[in-house]
């Protein structure tokens, strides 16, 4: 059964209506999300988007031609914290949406961000719209606050950025809305509308521009991006302790300098027998004490480096890792979502047509058996418009594993940050340890008050890999 042997767009409006309201039997929160109406065939063929919407070359409009700088190019929205503080207490947190490509800033709850992303997933289900961070109601400490700041940037950057997202109604909304009920207005826009399925007047053909071994593409293409998202997920830990290191090092440097500034300003006064050797000890003391500055100054380059890398290293890794992880969120989708939809219409049919076989037998009223027939039409029209869905989906999956391929050089940008990152550190780190030597020849006071820094270290070790004392 194909979508040539019928008049698929009646269906299809019919099809998704009864999908979602068979959702918001099995999912009370689904009844908060607008049903699509059935609408005529001209009233979607008009609203449909154009497919260079997508960047699509000419021939085949399932291949994609964008690139990484392009993608970057679309917008950068940055979130910043604004907590309001009521009494002694933290009552809510809110976050400034600023957008370069709208030139707006607006205020954001953390429900609205989950308003947004709802109405995402109902008008782009074949899509990879990204996961949002967990909401803690209790015990939510700065820590965890900034960790989610961060993955709410994440969220709203990589959205922004998908060729479809960033055209639509939702993010425009969502990014320069002013008012007070931002929630309210992102459902309006949803309203009467369906999904991309019921827009796309492309979406009925799909499976004419499907290859044909489409089912064996998607599954090597999920096992490769499942192990890309395994090794990436390593390097993250791995740039996180790096990153961390650095950071300790810093708050190691800083005490170390503190200690020495402690011993430096010690007043207890010398007993007689030191008393001898007071004029070493007050230059010694003096010594140590200047020594504070260059350690203070060394602890706030390890600082600078840490957070360095975590910016642009560790954020990085992870944007590309949600961005992985929702294209294994969407794949999910795909087969628990469709196709076992697919499956349950295709046993609710042959149910059908055995009721409708015994009640042929059993020579029932003509009222009974036509009503039958007419339920077992509307389920072939719900199983035809199932199978459109699921070459849909297929084919909404094949341009988002495109758009993954396209995230891939992101690698190289990473890699060039971490790698100028330990360049620059060691190298600004290198002079002030070179500036402080010369201080500490004052350090080493030999007999009768001579002078005698220590040797410095042969420039390759011995085989044994020992320096002599």
């Amino acid at each position: 059964m194909t979508g040539r042997e019928m008049d698929p767009l009646p269906a299809t409006a019919v099809g998704a209506a009864a999908e979602l309201e068979a959702d918001k039997e099995a999912d009370p929160q689904a009844a908060d999300l607008p049903t699509p109406q059935a609408v005529e065939p001209q009233a979607i063929v008009q609203r449909a988007p154009a497919p260079s919407r997508m960047q699509m070359p000419q021939g085949n409009p399932l291949l994609l031609s964008h690139s990484l700088q392009e993608l970057l190019a679309r917008d950068t929205v940055q979130v910043e914290l604004i907590p309001e503080k009521k009494g002694l207490f933290l009552k809510h947190v809110e976050y400034e949406v600023s957008s370069q490509l709208f030139k707006s800033s607006v205020y954001r709850r953390y429900n609205d961000f989950v308003v947004f992303q709802e109405m995402l997933l109902h008008k782009f289900p074949y899509r990879m719209v990204p996961a949002l961070p967990p909401k803690r109601m209790l015990g939510a400490d700065r820590e965890f606050i900034e960790a989610r700041r961060r993955a709410l940037k994440r969220f709203v950057n990589l959205v922004a950025r998908h060729p479809l997202f960033s055209e639509d109604v939702v993010l425009k909304l969502f990014l320069s809305f002013s008012g007070s009920d931002v929630q309210n207005k992102l459902k309006e826009s949803a309203q009467c509308v369906g999904d991309e399925f019921m827009n796309c007047k492309l979406a009925t053909r799909a499976k004419d521009f499907l290859p044909a071994d489409i089912q064996a593409q998607f599954a090597i293409s999920r096992e490769l991006i499942r192990n890309i998202y395994n090794s990436f997920h390593k390097l993250r830990d791995r740039a996180e302790r790096i990153a961390s290191r650095a950071i300790d090092n810093a708050a190691d440097l800083l005490i170390f300098g503190k200690e020495l500034s402690a011993i430096g300003s010690d007043t207890t006064p010398l007993p007689p027998l030191a008393a001898l050797n007071s004029s070493t000890w007050g230059s010694l003391k003096q010594a140590l004490k200047g020594l504070s500055v260059e350690f203070a100054l060394l602890a706030d380059k390890a600082a600078q480096q840490g957070k360095q890398e975590e910016n642009d290293v560790v954020e990085k890794l992870n944007l590309f890792l949600d961005l992985l992880q929702s294209y294994k969120d969407l794949c999910e989708r795909h087969e628990k979502g469709v196709l076992h939809k697919h499956q349950r219409a295709l046993h609710k049919y042959s149910l059908m047509k055995r009721q409708m076989m015994s009640a042929a037998v059993q020579n029932r009223e003509p009222e009974s058996v036509e009503q039958l027939e007419s339920r077992i039409v509307e389920q072939e029209n719900a199983i035809q418009t199932m199978e459109l869905r699921n070459y849909f989906s297929l084919y909404c999956l094949h341009q988002e594993t495109q758009l993954i391929h396209v995230y891939l050089p992101l690698t190289s940008h990473i890699l060039h940050a971490f790698v100028n990152s330990q360049i620059q550190g060691h190298k600004e780190m290198s002079k002030v340890w070179n500036d402080l030597r010369p201080k500490l020849s004052c350090l080493f006071a030999g007999p009768h008050s001579v002078l005698t820094p220590p040797r410095s270290p042969p420039q390759s070790p011995p085989e044994d890999g020992l320096y002599p004392h």
